[in-house]
């Protein structure tokens, strides 16, 4: 049962036009469409590469950060349903500034997301053709994403919903091979448990290492938030939300250690650590025919998959920016079909971003990408925690019919947490950059807020207030 307030009742208004279009099992998808990508596939080499077989509890405590934020917003989306999902309720429970810079911050973090996994594509298209320039499949790949984003949310869960069952089924069998291969291997064969503790210990690179590998598996969690936006085009979004995060969140943590777990097994840390993913690396050390090559066209699907969900995601929330008042009306205007297609269209900046970059700094490209994407990715975690906090105060909890454990204690250690790993980044010279960008960005934000939209934002906040929240 739903329990919108009154002074919600607006936003949701203003948010209709979409299309409910989206089933429980699409829902679920879409979040491990978004997550299961580049981040586990390509970005677990960095991970590695930083904290080596202790990267396992570097996965292990993002994922203990992930499971608090679903919980958080499993909460706040049952009671609320509406593609401004976590930029609305922040917008209503805190204030619009907060509102205003979640959205921002999330969109533009996507947006390079997007970039990173399509820049990841052309490195997983040099398997095939070394040859062909970066850029070429950028652009090929990226007009077909565009244009199922473009068809209606149909197509586009439809779509997603294949990618992703591929993946899991590729990860299963990978999960399989790969334990046959562990629990077989002789003993003088460099495969086995051994490989954890063999090439300097399991914490070779130092507890330090350990902790920044946590931000790269927080990149690589990123997008399992994206269940709460796409709930505002789901068909019956209070069942389908309560059943997806929990698959999800089991799903992904399941996948993601298992599958280190044993890529770190059979390749030593030292080597899967190094560029390309270690997931091909796996394949080419067990030596069957092919099998290097049918896990680089699932890592292909996973990083198209991801890419696909990602251009959904940032085209309703540049929907939601606009029917807030904070973007141009034409980006807040649908289709026939119910697509916000300019906002779809503004939305591919990251993709010319990233086709620049591969132009000009190929070996860079996908570092830079994912240091600058982070930012609004972490700073949207933040205020999913802090927004719940506000979101608990307004609510008597037996009011709710989903409810967060650990209250208040589970949404401060995430918040906790959460600073913690922003913090980090500026002493890590491969994502100082993170901060160095993010917080003039909000700066900016702040003063263009400041400048242009505050009369509108404490006009439409008057209401809300009144209402005692």
């Amino acid at each position: 049962m739903s329990t919108t307030q009154p002074g919600f009742d607006s936003i949701v208004e203003r948010e209709k036009g979409l299309h409910r279009g989206l089933t429980s099992g699409q829902l679920s998808m879409i979040a491990i469409g978004g997550a299961i990508g580049t981040g586990l596939f390509l970005g677990s080499a960095f991970a590695i590469g930083f904290a080596g077989p202790s990267v396992l509890l570097s996965y292990a405590i993002g994922g203990a950060i992930a499971l608090l934020l679903m919980g958080c917003l499993a909460e706040m989306t049952v009671a609320h349903p509406t593609s401004g999902s976590f930029g609305a309720y922040a917008e209503h429970y805190i204030g619009p500034l907060a509102g205003f810079l979640v959205r921002y911050g999330y969109w533009s973090s996507i947006v390079f997301a997007v970039g990173t996994e399509v820049t990841a594509i052309a490195v997983y298209m040099k398997y095939w053709f070394p040859a062909v320039p970066g850029w070429y499949w950028i652009v090929g790949f990226s007009v077909g994403l565009i244009a199922i984003n473009a068809a209606s949310v149909k197509v586009f869960g439809a779509v997603e919903y294949a990618f992703s069952m591929l993946k899991i089924v590729a990860i299963v069998a990978f999960l399989m091979l790969g334990a046959y291969i562990v629990f077989r291997a002789p003993a003088q064969s460099g495969i086995g448990l051994a490989n954890y503790t063999s090439h300097g210990g399991f914490f070779p690179k130092g507890a330090w290492g350990m902790w920044v590998a946590v931000i790269v598996s927080i990149f690589s969690y990123l997008s399992i938030e994206m269940i709460a936006v796409a709930a505002g085009e789901a068909q019956d979004p209070q069942r389908a939300i309560t059943r997806a995060f929990r698959a999800t969140m089991f799903r992904l943590v399941f996948f993601y250690l298992l599958t280190l777990a044993l890529t770190l097994a059979i390749v030593p840390w030292n080597a899967a650590g190094e560029d390309g993913s270690p997931f091909v690396k796996v394949m080419a050390a067990t030596h069957i025919p092919g099998a290097a090559g049918v896990i680089n066209l699932v890592i292909l699907v996973a990083a198209l998959s991801a890419m696909n969900s990602q251009l959904y995601i940032t085209t309703r929330m540049m929907f939601s920016l606009s029917r807030a008042g904070y973007a141009p009306r034409r980006f807040g205007e649908v289709s026939r079909n119910g697509v916000p297609v300019a906002a779809l269209m503004l939305s591919t900046i990251g993709i010319a971003l990233a086709v620049a970059l591969n132009v000009l700094a190929p070996q860079a490209s996908f570092t830079l990408m994912m240091s600058v994407s982070m930012f609004g990715a972490m700073f949207t975690w933040l205020m999913i925690f802090v927004t719940h906090l506000f979101f608990r105060r307004a609510h008597d909890a037996k009011s709710l019919s989903f409810r967060m454990w650990g209250y208040p204690y589970a949404s401060l250690a995430g918040a906790l947490l959460m600073v913690a790993t922003l913090v980090t980044t500026y002493f890590t010279d491969a994502f100082r950059m993170t901060l160095v960008y993010g917080v003039p960005f909000v700066i900016a934000l702040s003063v263009v807020y400041a400048l242009w939209y505050r009369q509108r934002g404490d006009a439409a906040a008057v209401p809300a207030q009144g209402q005692g929240n």
